[in-house]
């Protein structure tokens, strides 16, 4: 019973940290010009080459969202979207064996991660290492959720 109790506390751990970092990924699009713009005037440490993409991506952004602002619509879907799914988690949250696909799901999500940004980043022109950087959140996703899995399969064992 205490071993039952340990282990749905380290799957609720993880699922809410999951929640979190989700949610958050998400809300971070809204923000995308001053968030830029924080990031250039806090740059001096960074390599030329980011301080170089930081830069030409913030002066694409401010161009856009005053030329063309309803194009932000998009990201503003970007980041509702990550919400959404975040909310997925609450199933497993509340009953983690009878929504352990929604765990799996998540885990599949963050394996996609890697085509598109593979795919989609050079026909974009995003820079290598930025995709790499898009990729390392399939890779901590995959990670936090196989974690989360493995526990939910021994407390499924364990119940039964």
């Amino acid at each position: 019973m205490k071993k039952d109790l340990e282990l749905k506390r380290k799957i609720k751990g993880l699922i809410i940290l999951f929640i979190i970092l989700l949610v958050l990924s998400g809300i971070t699009a809204f923000p995308i010009e001053s968030e830029l713009s924080f990031l250039l005037k806090h740059s001096s440490s960074f390599p030329v080459s980011l301080k170089h993409w930081l830069s030409k991506i913030y002066l694409e952004v401010k161009k856009t969202n005053t030329d063309f602002p309803h194009l932000s619509y998009g990201t503003d879907w970007l980041a509702f979207a990550h919400i959404v799914i975040a909310t997925a988690f609450i199933g497993p949250l509340i009953d983690p064996v009878k929504n352990i696909w929604v765990i799996q799901f998540g885990m599949i999500a963050c394996i996609m991660v890697f085509p598109l940004a593979l795919i989609a980043g050079p026909i974009r022109q995003i820079p290598f290492f930025w995709q790499l950087i898009d990729c390392s959140f399939g890779v901590l996703g995959v990670i936090f959720l196989y974690m989360t899995y493995k526990n939910i399969r021994k407390l499924e064992i364990q119940n039964k």
